[in-house]
């Protein structure tokens, strides 16, 4: 399905800006970079407003591969799933 795999897409996104954010300057001019945190900001920010303050620590790309992961899972047991 197109849907499940979008979501997987996502997911990887996700995990490669959490890896960035140890590793790559935040104010970083890349093309990709942008283009990576552009992406995931649609499902971050979102979630990050809802999180409570945890000292610094970002949870917020936990909680979204979480989120994927369970929709993913009812996309596959739901109607017409495989």
């Amino acid at each position: 399905m197109v849907l499940v795999n979008v979501l997987e897409v996502l997911k990887w996104l996700i995990i490669v800006r959490a890896l960035m954010s140890w590793f790559v300057d935040p104010r970083s001019a890349n093309p990709l970079v942008a283009w990576i945190r552009g992406v995931t900001d649609a499902v971050l920010g979102p979630i990050r407003s809802l999180l409570p303050g945890m000292g610094g620590m970002d949870l917020s790309p936990l909680v979204a591969i979480l989120l994927i992961q369970l929709a993913q899972q009812a996309i596959y047991s739901g109607p017409g799933g495989y």
